[in-house]
């Protein structure tokens, strides 16, 4: 097969792949890169009867649902077909590597176009289809412009209001579609779904007002706590100068003590130094007087008296 065996639309395309292997390449033909192209493709294209391989090329200005089928993004784009199933050969445009390719069988190695970038999945359709319409509108552009002779500005005023009214009656369509297929619900329906939602939120507000007076409980436990603890600790703190000031009393009593018979021994000796040589008075000890041991006995009483009205 020729040229236009590779040229056409995608069905067509694809049933001619299915039966014979195919190698094409998308252009442009403002593409400078296409154009280097050109001379070692046709000179490919003489050999493809000896390849037993259909050659042609696709032009994406006239053929766009081609190109949006197999997402040509970048120019010159090549493709190889085998059996059904589309690889993208991604080599040098050059004679050699290119009859390389089919002699040697390179492209089995390849891997092929599937899942969604397979031509013929849901995706790739839906592509072909967008790129249809810009096609479709590039060529009414160039006919306003160049045929009819009108401003470019003008087609283009033109082409947003075209969107802007087709926009809306899409929207209209929507909304009928919608208006048709929603059904009302019935009267008690409505009323049972108002009361379940104010039960709901009277259930909500229910559960807050707890949460609150939980919280405000824990609080008020927290803080009788630290009373009891500060009591406790006060309480602590006056055993202990209970402990304190009843040895202190204990010290003083014992030393009263002490003073007292020291005294008492004392007496039988001063008796014995009178009836005797009088000693100097430098060695002589100093004995506590009546009066000091009656104030040790009132300050020993007035402690003991302290410490009874701290007790109650």
């Amino acid at each position: 097969m020729g040229w236009a065996a590779c040229q056409g639309e995608s069905g067509e395309m694809e049933e001619i792949c299915e039966k014979i292997a195919c190698f094409w390449y998308s252009y442009a033909p403002w593409c400078p890169s296409c154009q280097q192209t050109d001379s070692e493709w046709e000179t490919f294209a003489r050999n493809g009867e000896t390849l037993q391989i259909s050659v042609g090329k696709v032009d994406v200005i006239q053929e766009p649902g081609l190109s949006g089928r197999f997402f040509v993004t970048t120019l010159p784009a090549f493709f190889h077909a085998k059996d059904g199933i589309f690889r993208r050969y991604r080599g040098p445009g050059i004679y050699e590597d290119l009859q390389n390719y089919i002699l040697e069988k390179k492209w089995q190695s390849v891997e092929p176009l599937t899942g969604w970038k397979s031509p013929a999945s849901l995706t790739m359709s839906g592509m072909a289809g967008l790129f249809s319409i810009s096609g479709k509108i590039w060529h009414l552009h160039n006919y306003f412009t160049v045929t009819l002779g009108i401003p470019a500005w003008c087609s283009y005023v033109f082409f947003i209001m075209a969107t802007l009214i087709f926009g809306l009656l899409m929207g209209l369509v929507l909304v009928i579609i919608s208006e048709c297929f929603y059904v009302p619900l019935p009267r008690h329906l409505s009323e049972r779904t108002e009361q379940t939602r104010r039960s709901e939120e009277a259930h909500k507000a229910e559960q807050l007002q707890d949460a609150e007076e939980e919280k405000d409980d824990s609080n008020e436990e927290e803080n009788k706590d630290s009373l009891v603890d500060d009591e406790e600790e006060k309480e602590d703190l006056g055993d202990e100068d209970e402990a304190e000031e009843d040895e202190e009393e204990d010290s003083a009593a014992t030393r009263v003590d002490e003073e007292r018979n020291d005294a008492q021994d004392q007496g039988p000796l001063r008796e014995v130094q009178e009836d005797g040589e009088p000693e100097p008075e430098e060695d002589t000890p100093v004995q506590p007087s009546p009066a000091d041991t009656e104030v040790a006995e009132d300050t020993l009483r007035q402690r003991k008296s302290q410490h009874a009205d701290k007790g109650p």
